[in-house]
């Protein structure tokens, strides 16, 4: 009981302390006491961490949409860990068993048991989910291993490394604003894409594209395609949809940094598109080309 309670503290102060600084920040831009160098860091510190979220700890990691160079991944997983949203290994977990029981009972956090509970409520619950049970094979990868056994190592340097270039303004900006946005942004697409948006893909759950959380979230925002498709390197299957996490990915491939990138393979896109416009009328895939829409 007394470690379920200390649990929901810890998690307590880590969302709520980042939400004050945010508000503190806005009385300091108010005060014109915040400059330039401040909303660099912040962006860059933002970017690099998103980028460890979304390429390293969801893509790479969750789902092995690609290989990467053992270099890459273990920077990848711990730009993953700095945004305090707990070890590769126990984020994997839960985001599998998000998959395999999307929207129905036993999914972490769905919006069927209300939309602040897919948002935030569901991490105050109990949500102990065994690695063992949902990634077995990521138990014996000695990289994963070593940053899941060294999280606090990495939130620390989440914290020092912005309030080394920035002092204290850095560190409001650089760590704790950019804290705040990375969690409300991640969160957003557990519950926003499960609640608003368009679904292109018939899928058995909830499901949406929401595009704004798709700039936010460097391409995560495209849900329903990941759902249809959740190996896919790639969430963005139109030029429009920007997936900038697509595109590192796409980079990383083409300098010999990753390998075995999975792409959807056309003759199952068209099955799928096919499949689709016997249920549902859509209003785009008529022009679509997997091979043209994928880098």
């Amino acid at each position: 009981m007394m470690k379920r309670i200390l649990y929901k503290g810890v998690v307590l102060v880590v969302v709520v302390v980042p939400l004050l600084a945010t508000i503190f920040a806005i009385w300091l831009l108010w005060n014109k006491a915040v400059h330039w160098s401040d909303i660099a860091l912040l962006l860059t510190m933002y970017s690099l961490v998103a980028f460890g979220v979304t390429v390293g700890y969801h893509r790479m990691l969750t789902h092995r949409s690609f290989n990467p160079h053992p270099a890459v991944k273990f920077i990848l997983l711990v730009l993953g860990s700095m945004a305090l949203e707990g070890p590769a290994l126990e984020w994997a977990a839960i985001h599998i068993k998000h998959h395999s029981q999307s929207d129905r009972e036993g999914d972490p956090h769905s919006p069927v048991e209300g939309f602040f509970h897919a948002h935030i409520g569901w991490i105050f619950k109990d949500r102990t989910i065994d690695p063992n049970v949902y990634c077995r094979n990521l138990v014996k990868d000695p990289i994963v291993l070593f940053v899941s056994r060294t999280f606090l190592l990495w939130v620390a340097l989440a914290l020092l490394i912005p309030f080394a270039l920035g002092g204290w303004t850095g560190l409001l900006w650089g760590g704790l604003v950019r804290i705040f946005l990375t969690h409300h942004v991640t969160w957003s697409v557990n519950s926003i894409c499960h609640t608003f948006g368009k679904r292109e893909f018939e899928t058995n759950d909830m499901s949406r594209n929401e595009w704004i959380v798709g700039l936010l979230a460097f391409g995560e925002g495209w849900h329903n395609n990941h759902h249809a498709f959740p190996r896919s390197a790639f969430h963005g299957l139109h030029w429009w949809q920007f997936d900038l996490s697509g595109y590192l990915i796409w980079l990383l491939e083409r300098i010999g940094l990753a390998r075995d990138v999975y792409r959807i393979p056309p003759d199952l896109m068209q099955r799928r598109l096919a499949k689709n416009a016997q249920t549902t009328p859509l209003t785009t895939p008529s022009s679509f080309r997997a091979d043209k829409a994928l880098p």
